[in-house]
């Protein structure tokens, strides 16, 4: 009997899980599981169970030359047209020569659907169906008058399948037919009567083959073929095991599917158990409680109905935290492709911006969390793909830009391609590579791993090299802009009333140069190697245009203070400085941020942050300012307004960057190590007056656990991997008055949160605590 099993009629008793007393009647209630490169999404039906089912590589299209020829001769044209006050003519003019020809890219779409249909299911009297974050594992459980019956699933990593189990008990016995099924280009066809295969091929026939074997083991039954799939009738159990594999990895689908069950263990304990032991591994790493962890009686989706209506639940932020860590360890493994802006859950042939990267915040968002909420490991995916940006990126950045290096643009795919699409508003932005590339030095600034640095730093030098060549002078200024750019799917109003959308040298564009250059310089000095072009890159990076405070006392978005057309615009890429960037702190730029602020004032005073990830961007940006009771209501309204009753982030509709956004507010709001110190307690809200966290991570191998009562730091725990030293950022009256063990503390400022200099003893962890 598993654990979920036992607590299934009590699910409240758990702690990091999602359960309901219904299940889902649409997609956005099913219940998310996933390894990586396989996702499903649960339905939980009892006389009917759906199990929608994804591949990573399902994806339509193929890898083609989508830069256009006229773009490198128009370029100096659309320049001068933006220098003339022209950006109407230079759009016309970008529009036509320097977009990518096609003008989208393809979309990733399901793989195919599995459905149970349970006979005689007509009565049932309790239902529960949970989804166990600790495991990795979705179920439901109802009881009829027979009997009752419980069904759980996961997404095994180790062994690379779908796995299910459903057990009767009592009278009853299980009777269902089970099919696969896909809207289009697949069939299905039985290869045994325990065995059913669906294949397709992407594009009508023309782009990625694909398939999905299922094989069916009933116990205390009979299972044989039927026109529609299999058939199982008297069994007491059945075990489903499926693979699915696609043409981008593997020549022959189906015989890579019938490879992969004949290496998996057909011992369904066995499959579980050591899909839990990889699973929390992973996601046993940190944990966090809010406040009491009395059991609350609700169902999530009542949870979040009466956070809507006005009810304090501390623990159903915690519960979010941890779901957004769940849901990277679920999308994004070492090997698999990192996460789409729906992670890997998608249930279309033409999903919603077609499920692709979205560079421009959206695919970087999904990663902000990874590093401090100790899952590098699934960092590792994105830096795969920035590799697999380059042969296209260099393409597109010398027929366009004729530079050398490799760039993006504002989105790309499974193809890697990197030409601008979806139109001028939207991809004329060349900054996609260059802000990705900032993610090798995270990564590296945590792990200190020099193996890792030195196999990307490669792509670090090439985005850099890239925007060297990139840089041109201002005429006016003197200054290196960017151009021609936007500030990511923004307008501006000119004198006359219209609007523009391309410009030279947008604040976010120069905000993120700075940070590329700044992270390679220290990226070559770690490796010890290109002093020359370090010291181009210093002096590029002085001639870039500074940031500056406009006439309503906000941070400017262009380099002429021009109104936005949307005051309440849901991008706010100007603050990139202030997050994820850290140009901009309360310590050492308080001017900046104090515009910082006023910006964020004037966004939210018309209408900003109405989509979920933006609202998640607000949390965080609230939280470098120190502002915890406002990061707190932005993460409350994400809550209330943003998230949906399986607790996905609507957009809407779904879009998965939310979700990992809002874990990375409740990250900042509780530890912060962004500017040379690590900040214990940084935007603490009046709403957590206590709690406890375990298992961050800051840079350098630290891992920090705290406790806090009434607002006060209680105990800090630091492991090191090696002695040394880091800077703590505390309050005077806990660093001053608590006990410490295994380490030295010396005051560096004299602030009442102050900067102590820590000395890590050769035991190589460090304990403080308050004395009583």
């Amino acid at each position: 009997m598993t654990s979920r099993k036992a607590f299934i009629k009590e699910p409240y008793k758990l702690q990091n899980a999602l359960w309901y007393r219904r299940p889902a009647h649409v997609w956005n209630e099913a219940l998310p599981i996933g390894n990586g490169r396989l996702g499903a999404m649960m339905f939980g039906g009892a006389a009917e169970e759906r199990l929608q089912l994804n591949e990573e590589t399902v994806w339509s299209g193929s890898s083609w030359p989508a830069e256009n020829p006229r773009a490198l001769d128009s370029l100096p044209l659309v320049r001068e047209l933006l220098c003339n006050g022209q950006p109407a003519e230079a759009a016309r003019v970008a529009q036509r020569d320097l977009m990518g020809i096609p003008l989208r890219m393809p979309p990733y779409q399901t793989l195919c659907d599995m459905f149970i249909w349970n006979d005689n299911v007509n009565d049932v009297s309790f239902y529960r169906c949970i989804l166990d974050l600790d495991d990795g594992v979705a179920a439901a459980y109802y009881r009829t008058e027979a009997g009752s019956f419980y069904r759980e699933t996961f997404c095994s990593a180790d062994h690379q399948v779908l796995a299910a189990r459903m057990e009767a008990s009592g009278r009853a016995a299980i009777h269902c037919t089970i099919s696969l099924s896909r809207e289009a280009d697949a069939e299905s066809r039985t290869l045994s009567n325990r065995q059913l295969a669906l294949e397709g091929v992407c594009d009508n026939g023309e782009g990625m083959r694909f398939a999905a074997v299922l094989d069916v083991e009933a116990f205390g039954g009979e299972c044989r073929q039927v026109d529609s799939g299999l058939r199982v009738d008297g069994a007491r159990a059945i075990v489903f095991r499926l693979a699915a594999a696609t043409s981008y990895r593997v020549p022959d689908p189906v015989a890579e599917c019938l490879d992969v069950l004949e290496r998996a263990p057909t011992n369904y304990s066995a499959l579980l158990r050591a899909h839990r032991r990889q699973h929390r591994k992973l996601f046993r790493g940190v944990s966090l409680q809010l406040g009491d962890i009395t059991p609350n009686l609700l169902s999530t989706d009542e949870r979040l109905e009466a956070v809507r209506q006005g009810a304090t639940d501390n623990g159903l932020a915690a519960l979010y935290f941890q779901f957004g860590r769940y849901l990277l360890v679920s999308s994004s493994r070492p090997g698999s492709l990192p996460a789409t802006l729906q992670g890997i859950w998608n249930s279309s042939l033409h999903p919603p911006w077609e499920s692709k990267f979205t560079i421009n915040i959206n695919t970087q968002m999904n990663y902000w969390m990874a590093e401090p909420c100790g899952l590098g490991d699934c960092h590792l995916p994105l830096f795969d793909l920035i590799e697999n940006l380059q042969n296209h990126g260099r393409v597109t950045a010398a027929k366009h830009y004729g530079a050398r290096g490799f760039m993006a643009h504002h989105n790309t795919d499974i193809w890697g391609h990197t030409a601008p699409v979806d139109g001028v508003r939207w991809g004329m932005w060349p900054m996609g590579a260059a802000w990705l590339c900032l993610h090798i030095w995270t990564h590296y600034d945590y792990t200190r791993n020099k193996a890792f640095l030195r196999r990307f730093y490669p792509l670090m030098r090439e985005a850099a090299l890239f925007l060297l060549d990139y840089l041109t002078e201002d005429p006016k200024t003197g200054y290196l802009v960017s151009g021609p750019s936007s500030s990511p799917e923004n307008e501006y109003v000119l004198p006359d009333g219209s609007k523009g959308v391309l410009c030279m040298g947008p604040s976010m564009d120069s905000q993120i140069v700075r940070a590329l250059f700044r992270d390679t310089q220290r990226a070559a000095q770690t490796l010890r190697t290109d002093e020359e072009l370090s010291a181009k890159l210093a002096t590029t990076a002085a001639r870039l245009p500074p940031m500056a405070i406009g006439k309503h006392g906000q941070l400017m978005e262009w380099q002429i203070d021009y109104d936005e057309a949307e005051p309440g615009h849901r991008h706010m890429s100007h603050l990139f400085a202030l997050h994820p960037d850290c140009a901009i702190t309360p310590r050492a730029t308080p001017e900046l941020a104090k515009a910082a602020r006023t910006t964020l004032a004037r966004r939210l005073a018309n209408g900003g942050g109405h989509t979920g990830w933006s609202r998640a961007w607000i949390a965080c940006f609230f939280a470098r300012l120190h502002e915890g009771d406002e990061a707190h209501k932005h993460l409350l309204a994400l809550l209330c307004h943003s998230t949906q009753n399986n607790l996905f982030d609507s957009h809407p509709p779904f879009q998965i960057d939310g979700n990992f956004g809002g874990a990375a507010a409740i990250t900042e709001m509780l530890l912060q190590a962004h500017d040379g110190a690590i900040h214990v307690l940084p935007a603490l809200p009046s709403a957590w007056k206590d709690g406890s966290v375990k298992g961050l991570r800051a840079p350098g191998l630290l891992k920090i656990d705290f406790e806090w009562r009434d607002h006060c730091l209680l105990s800090l725990q630091i492991s090191a991997r090696h002695s040394g030293g880091c800077v703590l950022r505390l309050p005077e009256e806990f660093a001053e008055h608590a006990v410490l063990t295994g380490g030295t503390l010396t005051r560096r400022t004299a602030d009442p949160i102050g900067d102590y200099l820590l000395q890590i003893g050769p035991e190589k962890v460090v304990k403080m605590a308050r004395i009583p």
